[in-house]
């Protein structure tokens, strides 16, 4: 008798078609590998679906956020509101320009930052909202938006899991003074490694330019000015950093934008067949935008019920994959990172609802290539897991 078919299944996985590697190698062949056209033509296509004047490619997510910090003058002493609920990355770029981040919990429903806590966080020193759009919920980003218009700050949107969500018809990236795309390979769109900056604010826009180039001026859009003097690739008129997008990632970019209708689609086919296969798992809290929200898809991230602990979620995660089915803990929360506990004292209980949602969330497999079986194997695993942590609980 022949052994059952080995059968993994990823936590994700990007979607790359025969029109991407077209393109790559299409660039590759062509002898212009960075600050070329297909850079240009990808920062316009997300500029248009984004429905902003500017985008400006980077070389990461990460890269974009520190770019327009620094952009909107925020340094050393000044204060910056943000979540705990993140990917790390949100509130290490504040420390990168010297700023100090100033977290608030989180709403249990949308996971992200709690506006009225914002609102109480802002004082003197407070210069900028960082705010993240978690999992690429976009829930409550109109409201921050109207509180950083009230106390004449910038709103910074981290939507680099957002792209191609909207909320009330508004783009995600459109939200504030700036939005920051990712591009990592688990993203709706991957270039690889790689970010994009989208605003309407043209001094913004132009010192990121110089910003993700060494320093070096810029002339008109995402040009490097000439200058008169001799030398001029060689004349930098500040502090900059290599944080260019190279041509290859680009090209990729531009080949998932012009697919990002077609991917969206597929990645919420499968996020409904997790919905319609996990609507009687009681166990678990699936999650539930708004009405208004329109939403693209980047994970697909569960929470086990109250009362179930850290433990016995990571023994579940354990078990997902001991059994060939991907799964992770996103996210644990950034101020018991043990970076920031050194640094600024923090401790358990600082945030309840973040601390509380973080033990006991897990992400489940997903990109656009899943099959109803796919989520039928997940599942069905999920619900094996739960059922030994109950036994185990009643033994």
């Amino acid at each position: 008798m022949s052994a059952m078919p080995h059968h993994e299944i990823p936590l994700s996985k990007p979607d790359i078609s025969d029109h991407e590697e077209e393109l790559v190698l299409r660039t590759l062949r062509s002898d212009r590998l960075s600050i070329g056209p297909m850079v240009d033509r990808f920062e316009s296509l997300v500029a248009e679906r984004v429905g902003v004047k500017h985008a400006v490619a980077c070389s990461s997510g990460t890269a974009g956020l520190h770019m327009t910090l620094l952009a909107l003058g925020i340094g050393p002493g000044d204060e910056v509101v943000t979540t705990p609920f993140s990917f790390i990355a949100s509130s290490n770029v504040i420390l990168y320009t010297g700023a100090i981040p100033v977290f608030v919990d989180i709403c249990p429903k949308s996971l992200n930052a709690d506006p009225a806590q914002i609102e109480a966080a802002i004082t003197d020193k407070t210069k900028a909202i960082l705010a993240v759009e978690a999992f690429g919920n976009p829930e409550h980003m109109d409201t921050y938006a109207r509180i950083a218009a009230k106390h004449e700050i910038p709103l910074i949107e981290d939507c680099c899991e957002a792209l191609g969500t909207t909320l009330g018809g508004k783009q995600c990236g459109s939200f504030g003074r700036a939005g920051v795309f990712g591009f990592y390979p688990n993203k709706q769109i991957t270039t690889g490694e790689g970010g994009m900056i989208v605003t309407d604010d043209d001094r913004l826009a132009d010192t990121a330019r110089s910003l993700r180039n060494h320093g070096r001026a810029v002339q008109g859009r995402g040009a490097v000015s000439q200058g008169s003097t001799g030398g001029s690739w060689l004349h930098h008129e500040r502090l900059g950093f290599n944080y260019r997008m190279p041509e290859l990632s680009a090209a990729l970019g531009v080949a998932q934008m012009e697919r990002l209708d077609q991917i969206i689609a597929s990645r919420r086919a499968v996020a409904e067949m997790y919905i319609e296969r996990m609507a009687g798992v009681t166990d678990l809290v699936l999650p539930s935008p708004t009405d208004d929200t329109f939403m693209s898809w980047f994970v697909y991230v569960v929470r086990l019920s109250t009362g179930y602990t850290r433990e016995e979620r990571d023994r579940i995660i354990q078990g997902l994959r001991m059994h060939d089915v991907g799964s992770s803990d996103y996210f644990p929360c950034i101020h018991l990172q043990p970076f920031y506990q050194n640094a600024f004292g923090f401790h358990q209980g600082a945030f309840p609802i973040a601390e509380s949602v973080s033990a006991r969330t897990l992400a489940l497999p997903f990109f656009s290539g899943m099959t109803k079986r796919d989520v039928d194997i997940v599942v069905q695993t999920l619900e094996v897991m739960i059922s030994r942590e109950n036994l185990s609980r009643r033994a």
